[in-house]
């Protein structure tokens, strides 16, 4: 039995699915995201931590799925251990919330409860949810706890940035139930190798560069590096060693990815350039500015009777001259495999199929305006020397490994 999903655009197989529920006050959320696994078709059974308990009763997960969660690592339910039963049940596990004290026994294998002892056992795809206090999630201890989690396989769906329960905002809001339901069944359905870029270094780039007016104000764009960095995290959990040039974002650093914080176009293209040799490629997923002041202002300009007027010089086309660099190396035709973004309000394909060969770079990913810019999906059409690809709106993680399968076919011609 298969299911067609339209959000995803792939076939998937029925899976089933255990939905680990931790502590936090995300865990409300974790019943909509059981209601959206059975709006998928997908059987789900629950398993609850002592702390998550206090936030949802196990009753409301029991309404879900017509059985009641497992809570104890006792239940007198199963005549053998409900943990190794559970394990060799489910084809794919989710933990939502994944809250700090959680992941952080999930990633020293600690299996006190039935929750950790199912994980302990589980070895099929597994997404957590993370769902945390912002600074909880800043914390150099949990930065370490998801570095593990990242190199044993697991798959974060966020966190992402927005209004936390002690009334502050910051980035560790959990994912919404469907962006968490996309992630696992891209897990389920992912049958690529989990190290195809091992030993080799992808460079990417992520952000809207801003371009200094005076000291308060800069010239700026929508991005707001969401694609980038799901790139960066893709191709570190695929087995690369990643450098993240990075223009200014609220974006945590992803797992195990070396991040070069940059404001301006002309700062990336330094710390683009110094980081080029020796990369097996580069993904220029940052929207860099084509323009910047003349001059920049050494105080706040102030306001006048009459319109203000700023002149405008033309800023590196990063892009064009990684092409004209690889053209000219000695490494030509050896790499690196060099990708381009194209952000388009019209003749999409067209313009991206323009910049392919205006800039000798061997994709461009083109992006409709309307569906790039701060969300958790990306409309995309590949394109390359043989045609494009469009793809339907997925999650910018799947979208992120479309682009990456394209780049390991690259390497290996």
């Amino acid at each position: 039995m298969h299911r067609w999903s339209i959000a995803a655009c792939y076939t998937l197989e029925v899976a089933k699915v255990i939905v680990g529920v931790g502590g936090g006050i995300a865990a409300y959320k974790a019943a909509l995201l059981v209601r959206e696994l059975g709006r998928r078709g997908h059987t789900v059974k629950v398993v609850m931590t002592r702390a998550a308990q206090r936030f949802v009763g196990p009753v409301t997960f029991t309404g879900l799925t017509g059985e009641a969660p497992v809570v104890d690592l006792w239940d007198p339910s199963y005549a053998g251990e409900v943990h190794v039963e559970l394990a060799a049940w489910a084809d794919g596990l989710v933990v939502a919330p994944a809250t700090a004290n959680l992941m952080a026994r999930a990633a020293h294998g600690i299996a006190d409860d039935a929750l950790t002892a199912t994980l302990l056992c589980f070895d099929g795809p597994r997404v957590f949810a993370p769902a945390m206090h912002h600074r909880m999630w800043d914390h150099p201890a949990t930065a370490r706890n998801v570095a593990t989690l990242a190199a044993d396989g697991v798959r974060l769906a966020g966190p992402v940035s927005g209004p936390l329960a002690s009334g502050e905002s910051g980035m560790g809001r959990m994912a919404e139930p469907e962006t968490i339901a996309e992630a696992l069944e891209a897990a389920l359905s992912d049958g690529r190798p989990a190290d195809d870029l091992a030993g080799r270094h992808v460079l990417v780039s992520a952000g809207g560069t801003r371009e200094a007016l005076d000291p308060v104000r800069f010239l700026g764009n929508r991005s707001t590096g969401r694609m980038g960095y799901a790139l960066a995290e893709r191709a570190a959990a695929r087995g690369a060693r990643v450098t993240l040039v990075s223009a200014p974002t609220a974006l945590a650093i992803p797992p195990g990815v070396d991040r070069v914080d940059v404001t301006s176009a002309l700062e990336m293209k330094a710390a683009i350039d110094a980081a080029r040799d020796g990369a097996d490629a580069i993904v220029m997923a940052a929207a860099v500015a084509d323009y910047r002041p003349s001059e920049r202002a050494d105080d706040k300009l102030k306001k006048t009777g009459g319109p203000l007027t700023v002149t405008m010089v033309r800023n590196p086309d990063i892009l064009a001259e990684l092409g004209a660099w690889r053209a000219d190396s000695p490494r030509s035709g050896a790499g690196p495999v060099l990708v381009g973004f194209a952000v388009e309000t019209r003749d999409l394909v067209a313009a991206a199929r323009g910049k392919l060969e205006r800039k000798r770079v061997d994709l461009v990913v083109a992006n409709e305006a309307d569906a790039a810019f701060g969300r958790a999906t990306n409309r995309v059409t590949l394109v390359d020397a043989t045609g494009e690809e469009a793809l339907p709106e997925l999650d910018k993680a799947r979208v992120a490994d479309r682009i990456l399968d394209r780049v390991v076919a690259l390497l290996r011609r």
